[in-house]
């Protein structure tokens, strides 16, 4: 087995990519701003194009906002500064997002899930790879599992609750969904989406119930969920000495708001003949529309990355069916498929590092030669 010039200054670097794989995959830590890779003029044209990709989502959100309520005539006015921030959130998502994959880790790995995904072969191998993939990394998370299962039980309770929030809020808000009365004050509903009639339905049965209450039951999903993790941050010491106040609390804070001045509205017009009313609907609306402009520039942004990352598993997984994994050149351990490894290599050489060999390495591997360069060269120095 051949070894790298462990005597190189370059050795005692960090290498990047080592905890997930590749520089700028979803979860990593390694830089992802196109400002760490390019020159000025590169960052610039990075920051026109996102800035365009944002506009142009912006723009067809609200042409799909005007059409989709048949040119306003369902658009409830009420709900005009949910409508404005779902806005501002379709222009930060595309924006970042595009900076996201400019960085050319995310790049690469975003190109080959594509490629990926659109491959015939790929299909004719595993053609039940990718909705199985959806289900257990996106729908059910299995791989928090793995760290804790009481984590795993809320995240699971704040991604349904969230799911359920958004299905019904979005298209109430834009005008798309809308419930009408067949008798002018029920209990005959129908409920429409793009005015075309979906269902029917008694408001004083268990589907009218459920279809009037399901905020209600997103709310009371997601506050256990979010408790949870509140909890757990201001417990565990692991979780203590990371966090950051505006990264790692705000979120589960404004979910709860959320969830809880939800609850209250509907307590207030059942049991308290609308007291305080007014006062819970502006607390409620200025909550949701704070986390609406803040899910792309806060920790909210992994449940837009978090679907690349099944390309990815997806491009490892069907590499894997044809491919031998990869040794690490030291301790003969396994690290991943050649085309993964390749990937790598590729990465760093898109960053301009000179010690793309490095991507042979296993990470404990890396620690040992690093140490032994650190060793040998740099506290050599002091002797």
């Amino acid at each position: 087995m051949t070894e790298p010039p462990e005597a190189s200054a370059e050795a005692a670097q960090p290498t990047p990519g080592e905890r997930t794989g590749s520089a700028g995959a979803p979860g990593s830590d390694t830089p992802t701003s196109p400002a760490d890779f390019t020159s000025p003029t590169g960052s610039r044209s990075v920051t026109g194009r996102a800035t365009a990709a944002g506009v142009i989502v912006s723009a067809l959100l609200i042409l799909a906002i005007v059409l989709g309520s048949r040119l306003l005539e369902n658009f409830d006015s009420a709900l005009l500064p949910y409508a404005v921030a779902t806005v501002f959130l379709a222009f930060g998502v595309a924006y970042r997002y595009t900076v996201w994959v400019s960085a050319p880790g995310a790049r690469r790995l975003f190109k080959q899930g594509w490629r990926s995904f659109f491959s015939v072969a790929n299909f004719r191998k595993a053609p039940t790879a990718l909705p199985r993939m959806i289900a257990t990394y996106l729908g059910f998370q299995k791989f928090l599992g793995a760290r804790s299962h009481a984590r795993w039980a809320a995240h699971q309770l704040i991604f349904w609750g969230c799911v359920l929030a958004a299905l019904i809020t979005f298209p109430l808000t834009w005008g798309w969904f809308t419930f009408t009365s067949g008798s002018g004050s029920g209990p005959g509903y129908e409920m429409r989406i793009w005015d075309f009639k979906i269902i029917g339905f008694d408001s004083l049965d268990f589907l009218g119930w459920l279809m009037f209450h399901g905020l209600d039951i997103a709310a009371v999903l997601v506050i256990p969920g979010a408790s949870y993790f509140l909890w757990r941050r201001m417990k565990d010491r692991g979780a203590i000495t990371g966090q950051r106040f505006a990264y790692d609390l705000v979120p589960l804070i404004a979910l709860i708001v959320i969830s809880v001045t939800g609850l209250l509205l509907t307590f207030s017009s059942l049991f308290l003949h609308g007291g305080g009313y007014e006062f819970l609907a502006v607390l409620h609306m200025v909550s949701v529309v704070f986390t609406l402009i803040y899910i792309p520039f806060g920790k909210f942004f992994h449940i837009v990355q978090r679907p690349a990352a099944v390309g990815m598993q997806l491009f490892k997984y069907t590499a894997r069916q044809d491919e031998e994994v990869f040794a690490c050149r030291r301790c003969e351990e396994p690290i991943d498929t050649g085309p993964y490894v390749e990937n790598l290599r590729g990465t760093m050489r898109d960053l301009g590092l000179d010690f793309d060999e490095w991507a042979e390495y296993c990470p404990r591997c890396k620690r040992v030669l690093r140490g032994s360069a650190y060793l040998s060269q740099v506290k050599k120095g002091y002797k």
